[in-house]
């Protein structure tokens, strides 16, 4: 029984967006379905209805995707389309980018790389639950839970044109970008990595805010240009400074899984974990880019 209603719910999927990091997001697990074509176009809205169609199996369908203005359009769209036929859908908007927008403004800001563990979550829950309103209760609630910050050594370049999304300077570094190599909100002096990681991690921290006791899931998030070296002088750092406030670290994921072509820097993100999502977060998942297997403590 139990088996047999965790395949019917996988089939219930969710979407997750269009960029590079498709590959990490979609698979056993994770996303079910993808967004394609370009975000001002139409006909990536009737491809996102025709999927969640084939996906829906009459158990409906969840949305998790980063909070820009064409993921928008188009998935409001989808949804509207599938209503009309009949399929149930709920939205999760990730806005995890404290830089993008101040707390009070909470669904302005940007989706970045703590969609990973949104959508991870959500590959868990559609798993295991077949209901789709609580479905989206521990979804939304992961999300709420999740803060991220970036920073850019390097701007990056769209394929489509060769050129550097903004002009960065060698010695400043870009802050707040979006999941798409779109400007920063600010601009600051090159300073030394622990230096840099203080400021990040403390800007993460007291958003939610972050207090000792809790437990956390860490991800450094490679932007697409930034050495393993690099990100595990961050990683060393960040650690640090979790052990010295009292929050245990559950998991920390380190990769590129959120990237723009040519971008040197990294993100930093925390979710708070509770036993309710930490127990489909340590479900296995797999995908192209992103493993996960049983966590074993």
């Amino acid at each position: 029984m139990n088996r047999a209603r965790a395949r019917l719910t996988r089939e219930a999927g969710y979407a997750v967006p269009p960029p590079p990091p498709d590959v990490a997001r979609t698979g056993r697990g994770l996303g079910r379905l993808r967004l394609g074509g370009r975000q001002g176009d139409g006909r990536a809205a009737l491809g996102a209805k025709a999927q969640a169609r084939a996906l829906d199996r009459g158990r409906g369908v969840l949305y998790v995707y980063g909070n820009y203005a064409g993921d928008n359009m188009n998935f409001d769209i989808a949804a509207e389309l599938a209503g009309e036929e009949g399929i149930q859908t709920r939205t999760v908007r990730v806005w995890d980018d404290v830089a993008s927008a101040p707390p009070a403004q909470m669904d302005k800001r940007r989706g970045i790389a703590g969609d990973l563990f949104v959508i991870k979550i959500a590959g868990g829950v559609t798993a295991s639950v077949a209901d789709l309103d609580e479905a989206y209760r521990v979804v939304a609630k992961a999300r709420d839970h999740t803060r991220s910050i970036g920073i850019a050594l390097s701007a990056g370049s769209i394929p489509e044109t060769g050129e550097p999304t903004y002009e960065l300077g060698d010695d400043e570094i870009e802050i707040g970008m979006g999941l798409h190599g779109e400007p920063g909100v600010e601009r600051g002096k090159m300073q030394p990595a622990d230096l840099l990681v203080d400021k990040m991690m403390a800007r993460v921290m007291e958003d939610l805010p972050f207090q000792a006791g809790d437990r956390v899931c860490l991800l450094l998030n490679d932007l697409g240009a930034t050495t393993w070296l690099e990100m595990l002088i961050a990683n060393r750092k960040a650690h640090q400074i979790l052990e010295n406030q009292g929050i245990a670290v559950h998991d920390t994921v380190i990769g590129s899984y959120c990237t723009c072509q040519e971008m040197a820097g990294l993100s930093i993100t925390l979710m708070k974990l509770d036993e309710e999502p930490g127990a489909y977060y340590d479900l296995p998942a797999t995908s192209l880019a992103y493993t996960k297997g049983p966590h074993r403590g």
